[in-house]
Parts: C-alpha cells; sequence; structure tokens
C-alpha cells in the first residue's frame, strides 16, 4: 500500500468511485495477489494500491494509455499539455480535429504516446466522459464545451511510479485470470447487463454478450472452487441473479446514481456487489 496521491485518470462508464466505501468494506481483511480483469478507469485499483497485482482491460487504447504512463509519463505530460493550451484557443473544433486524429491512429494501429495522451485528452474533453465507439470501432461522442486541464500532473507521476510495480495485460478477462492462486483476490468491474433484457449493448466494440456473461459466471465458480476471494459488481437484474445466485454467495443490493444516463429520471438504480467468502 502507498500514500501518494493517485487518482483515476479517466472517467469511465460503470466506474466505482461512488461505490468505493461500500466495496472496501466488504473486501476480505487478507488476501495474496490482486486481480482486476476489467480495470476501466481504476477506481478500486487506486484506492488500493495493492502491492502485487495484475490489471487487464480488452479495450486496447485504455490499456496503451496505462502502460504509456507506466513507461513515458514525462512526454505523456508534455503531449497532453499541449493539447490543453490549443484547446483554449480552438475550441469546439480543435475537439472534433483531434477526435478524427484519434480515431486514424485507431485504425492503424498506433498504440504510442500521442494516442495514449489523445485518448486521456478526449475522454475529459468529450460528453460525460462516456467512450463509446460505433459498428467501425471509430470513437464518435460529441465535444462537451470543457477547457480545462485533462490531468493532475503529480497525481500521473504518482500513477506512473505505482503502475512499475504491477503487471498489466491486454486481452480477455478469462486470460487475465490464469496465474490466480488460492488466497488471491479478484475483483470483477464487469461489464453492465442490460437493465432490459432484450437488448445487449456495449460500451466496446468487442460487446459483452449474453454467453460472456454466463462465462464469467462459470470462471467465478472455478475460482471459488480454486479458493480464490472473488468480488463482482452488476446491475441489480433477474438475469445477474439468476446466474450468481443459489450458489451461497453474498449478493447485498446498493442504491446508486447513474449520471451516464441522458434521461434524469433513470439516473437512480440499484446494482449488486456480490461476494463468494
Amino acid at each position: 500500500m502507498s500514500n501518494k496521491k493517485v487518482l483515476p485518470f479517466v472517467k469511465w462508464a460503470g466506474g466505482k468511485r461512488q461505490l468505493l466505501d461500500r466495496i472496501s468494506e466488504r473486501m476480505p481483511k487478507k488476501f495474496n495477489k490482486y486481480y482486476e480483469p476489467f480495470v476501466g478507469g481504476g477506481a478500486v485499483l487506486f484506492m488500493l494500491q495493492p502491492e502485487y497485482a495484475v490489471i487487464n482491460d480488452i479495450n486496447a487504447a485504455l490499456i496503451n494509455a496505462y502502460k504509456t504512463i507506466e513507461k513515458e509519463p514525462k512526454c505523456f505530460i508534455e503531449c497532453i499539455k499541449e493539447f490543453d493550451l490549443k484547446i483554449i484557443e480552438g475550441s469546439k473544433d480543435y475537439y472534433y480535429l483531434l477526435r478524427e486524429h484519434y480515431n486514424d491512429k485507431l485504425m492503424k494501429e498506433e498504440f504510442d504516446t500521442e494516442l495514449a495522451a489523445l485518448f486521456v485528452f478526449i475522454n475529459k474533453h468529450c460528453f460525460n466522459g462516456l467512450y463509446r465507439v460505433n459498428g467501425k470501432g471509430l470513437f464518435n461522442v460529441p465535444y462537451n464545451n470543457s477547457k480545462k486541464e485533462s490531468i493532475d500532473v503529480q497525481s500521473i507521476i504518482n500513477t506512473s511510479d505505482y503502475l512499475k510495480k504491477i503487471t498489466i495485460l491486454q486481452g480477455d478477462f478469462e486470460s487475465a485470470c490464469e496465474g490466480t492462486q488460492e488466497g488471491d483476490f479478484v475483483f470483477f468491474d464487469s461489464p453492465y447487463a442490460p437493465l432490459n433484457p432484450t437488448s445487449f449493448e456495449s460500451y466496446t466494440k468487442e460487446g459483452f454478450d449474453v454467453e460472456s456473461h454466463e462465462r464469467l459466471a462459470k470462471l467465478f465458480d472455478k475460482l471459488t472452487q480454486k479458493g480464490c476471494y472473488c468480488m463482482l459488481t452488476n446491475h441489480n437484474t433477474d438475469f445477474i441473479n439468476r446466474l450468481y445466485g443459489n450458489k451461497g454467495y453474498t449478493i447485498d443490493v446498493v442504491n446508486v446514481k447513474r449520471m451516464i444516463n441522458s434521461d434524469a429520471s433513470k439516473r437512480t438504480g440499484e446494482e449488486v456487489i456480490i461476494c463468494n467468502y
């Protein structure tokens, strides 16, 4: 554990900042290695800052940002500061110019420092910090009219120092858990199951369908049998309760705010925190 200030450097759909207290109080008192197969913005990771950790996400641009901040923090900071200076002058037009440049680099799979800086800059200047791509995999969220700085420089430096100590993977959630052993703690901030069971959508072009949720539930069972401590969060839906109910797991229902919903009447809801211990 570190006492250095480390904050999530991106806002992420389904991020767990508002649930940190309730997650923290339900965590196992002791565990060996920490695994987070759907790291997203890393709110739980950066709260805990475990000494031994493996983080993963399927989003290649997101993981490129983590790895860049780990390896090239100064270049990353310089690049994003340049973007921040120019947004003050160019505003809306400059945002869309950079969004087009980001998508061009994404299609060419140019996972470099500039792409990482673009990724974070666009996240901080797009509507609701929502990472959404179209059918072609192109980022298409509009400008949020913000001209604020994209990063806390000292936090990025501290984040870089911390990330150097842990393992960063990019790929499938199941592969990320291959090294788990008895006594390890696995936190699944899994993609949300839809509130409407007839519509499965995702924030990534890879998608996370019914079969993916079923495969995740089987992995949760498998890790339980292995002796790992597992915690999973998701919407409180019949589908999720069917997958994890009647297995002896603790399923706690908690109230949440869903600020990402454009309909104000749908900005409150329920989530479940599921633990196997």
